[in-house]
């Protein structure tokens, strides 16, 4: 599975956030949760584009609410630099979309990306904020919660 964006990074994130320690198999479940909910995010905009007779995702298109916007914030705090270009790679591995984003999405990928990687560590900490290192009962309750909620 090809990475969003090196393992460094994103463990710099999850201890920013919320001060977890990661290993391999975490980061392994990470790509795979964010990828999943990066695409989820993508549907959604096109179900709204496509309802407001648009042919491309505008960012307004995607569904973020105020939590997250505070997420979007907070990785720009942490000025944790994202690589586009592997994020598109993982992105173009996942279904087609029925319609493309604009260039505005597509330079907010990377941010999106960190912003639901610092919600998900937030949820691991909520869940358990005694939790140091998750282990994969941790990620299993985690990610049933965070797929409820997002």
């Amino acid at each position: 599975m090809t990475q969003i964006f090196g393992g460094k990074k994103f463990e710099a994130l999850f201890r920013n956030a919320a001060g977890l320690d990661m290993d391999k198999s975490d980061l392994k479940r990470l790509y795979e949760v964010v990828n999943q909910k990066m695409h989820d995010m993508l549907e959604m905009g096109v179900v709204t584009a496509q309802a407001n007779g648009r042919d491309v995702i505008q960012f307004y298109d995607l569904p973020i609410t105020m939590a997250f916007k505070e997420q979007l914030r907070e990785v720009r705090e942490y000025d944790e630099t994202l690589n586009l270009e592997p994020i598109l790679e993982q992105l173009a591995t996942l279904p087609k979309l029925k319609l493309d984003y604009s260039s505005e999405v597509e330079n907010a990928l990377p941010e999106l990306t960190g912003a639901i990687t610092v919600a998900l560590a937030k949820m691991f900490k909520a869940v358990n904020p005694e939790l140091k290192n998750p282990k994969p009962q941790d990620w299993e309750k985690v990610i049933s919660v965070f797929n409820i909620l997002i």
